[in-house]
């Protein structure tokens, strides 16, 4: 039987070979082949913006915009909208006809470039012969699609800095000159090895530019600890990972007798300062992104998705769920608003007065706010623990959680670790261990938070420092493992810029990706160690002996 659709950029791609009838994400064929066509038309509108570039033109941030949050909304579990798609197609190819007029040199252009038709029945046949089987050499397509995945973790961050007017007007162009290399069957594998280190050190940058926006607009994140219990009001539930979007929802909740709570990756919100001043902002409730069936059931009131994380809503519930930016799933209100644009979200609120207050799931406190700006405080504590031999080493377990019972590895992992190492996380694989009494080395707690995701970068920065002050000459000196999780794209730059950093010997689990062949595989596993993970016991004699 035909394939009626391809995917295999999540790590729980069928059989880890590729999704081929639904996506296990709930992702459904028409939707994947309108994303397809619409990384198609926006690799081919970067080649004519790159092309501009070089004539001495400049891109303006509105097209810069749009086509970061075309990559984005492509992102695993963000948007399940087919019409979403296909608008954005259109938008696309009407930007691009505006931009042609512009070019002088049109005749090395590709078909990506040059291809243009608004009928949607044309479009949807053209979707199913631009997707990721439509490269042949198996090498040169796992190479493009690793750049591919990277640059939409790249886009995330972009879009995340420009909602709060930030841009990087070289990692815009960075991005869109790497989709246009995509497309040049010329470039060789050992070119493509290039772009993807390329592609690293572009998410550095990146992370950094988002690191700016988040610090210069929120403050440090601070040593904090969150309420996972409940009030009395009513509440509303933010997931996903835009802080702009939630400082929004604060400013206009307050004083409504409505609470607010953060979910999954939105935790880490409640460790910048500049959120502390909202009495209504109540804390986290639940774990991370693949339970929310349950919790957005025992929530009571209404969700507002902000960008991925969505699990396809139960019709109990999905009346109460919202989604906004990059967002969307079919059925579910949306509120409109491009990044950093005001958005009104009266409906959610009103909405939520009408709920129960929350189910209590749980009670307590977890600890986190660990980002560089907030060790480099403690710092002399810790180089004094690692000096003395209290902390003998840190293992970076940061990344993604997945509802893949394999993935319990990472408990048990944490588990099992000496009482003198650390654990240094960001993303929603923390919630493998951050509700576990691990206890603390001299003070300091065994499991230091980041953030979200997004925050990889402060982990970076730590291992940068200690090195620094530990005198070193190589970052694979220091007392540091590398275990990580991944799920999706933005893990996939993570990964790339630990690399571009030199990080040598990376464990990646509970798979290694679908889109890696044996040969690209190979090269990783030679020029830079990477490897996937044993059992427990097997990887603690490993990492510790």
């Amino acid at each position: 039987m035909e394939n009626t659709m391809f995917c295999y950029q999540c790590q729980e791609t069928a059989g880890c070979s590729g999704c081929t009838k639904v996506g296990v994400c709930g992702k459904q064929p028409e939707v994947a082949n309108m994303q397809d066509l619409l990384i198609y038309t926006t690799k081919g509108i970067s080649e004519i913006t790159t092309k501009l570039r070089k004539e001495g033109k400049t891109i303006s941030k509105e097209i810069n915009h749009m086509i970061t949050l075309n990559l984005f909304t492509t992102i695993t579990n963000a948007n399940f909208d087919e019409n979403v798609f296909f608008d954005r197609v259109v938008m696309t190819l009407n930007t691009k006809k505006e931009l042609l007029a512009e070019l002088n040199n049109k005749e090395s252009l590709s078909q990506a470039a040059l291809w243009e038709s608004f009928n949607k029945a044309e479009m949807e046949a053209k979707a199913k012969t631009v997707g990721v089987l439509a490269t042949e050499n198996e090498d040169v397509r796992s190479l493009r699609e690793l750049i591919t995945y990277g640059l939409k973790g790249l886009s995330a961050y972009s879009k995340h800095a420009n909602a709060l007017g930030y841009d990087n007007e070289e990692v815009d162009a960075f991005l869109q000159e790497a989709l246009a290399k995509i497309l040049d069957d010329k470039l060789s594998v050992d070119e493509l090895i290039q772009l993807t280190l390329a592609t690293g050190k572009t998410g550095v940058d990146g992370m950094a530019l988002l690191d700016t926006a988040n610090t210069s607009t929120y403050g440090h994140p601070e040593l904090t600890k969150v309420n996972i219990g409940v009030g009395t009001k009513p509440g509303i539930l933010i997931s996903g990972h835009d802080l702009k979007d939630l400082e929004m929802l604060l400013k206009q909740t307050e004083g409504t007798g409505v609470d607010v709570y953060t979910h999954s990756e939105m935790l880490p919100a409640h460790y910048y300062p500049a959120f502390k001043k909202y009495s209504h902002f109540i804390g986290n409730y639940g774990n991370a992104w693949w339970k929310q069936k349950e919790e957005f059931e025992s929530f009571n009131g209404p969700i507002l998705m902000t960008t991925n994380c969505i699990v396809p809503p139960k019709d109990s519930y999905k009346d109460r769920v919202y989604t906004t930016g990059a967002a969307g799933f079919p059925g579910c209100k949306h509120i409109a608003g491009e990044p950093g644009e005001y958005k009104d979200f009266s409906e959610i609120i009103e909405h939520a007065k009408r709920c129960a207050a929350p189910t209590e799931i749980e009670t307590g406190e977890i600890l986190g706010g660990f980002a560089h700006n907030q060790v480099m405080a403690l710092a002399d504590k810790v180089v004094d623990a690692v000096k003395s031999g209290a902390i003998k080493k840190f293992v970076v377990m940061a990344g993604c959680d997945g509802r893949a019972k394999s993935r319990n590895y990472y408990t048990d992992f944490a588990k099992a670790l000496p009482k003198d190492a650390v654990i240094l996380t960001a993303g929603c694989a923390k919630y493998k261990y951050n509700k576990l009494q691990l206890g603390d080395i001299g003070g300091i707690p065994r499991v230091l938070d980041a953030g979200q995701c997004n925050d990889s970068y402060s982990l970076a920065l730590i291992a940068l420092k200690l090195k620094e002050v530990f005198g070193l000459q190589d970052i694979n000196d220091l007392p540091i493992a590398f275990n990580i999780a991944w799920y999706e794209q933005k893990a996939v730059i993570v990964l790339l810029s630990l690399l571009y950093l030199g990080v040598k010997n990376i464990h990646l689990g509970p798979t290694l990706p679908a889109f890696l062949s044996p040969n690209v595989a190979k090269v990783l596993v030679e020029n830079f160690g990477i490897a996937g993970i044993g059992t427990v016991e097997d990887d603690i004699k490993l990492f510790f002996n």
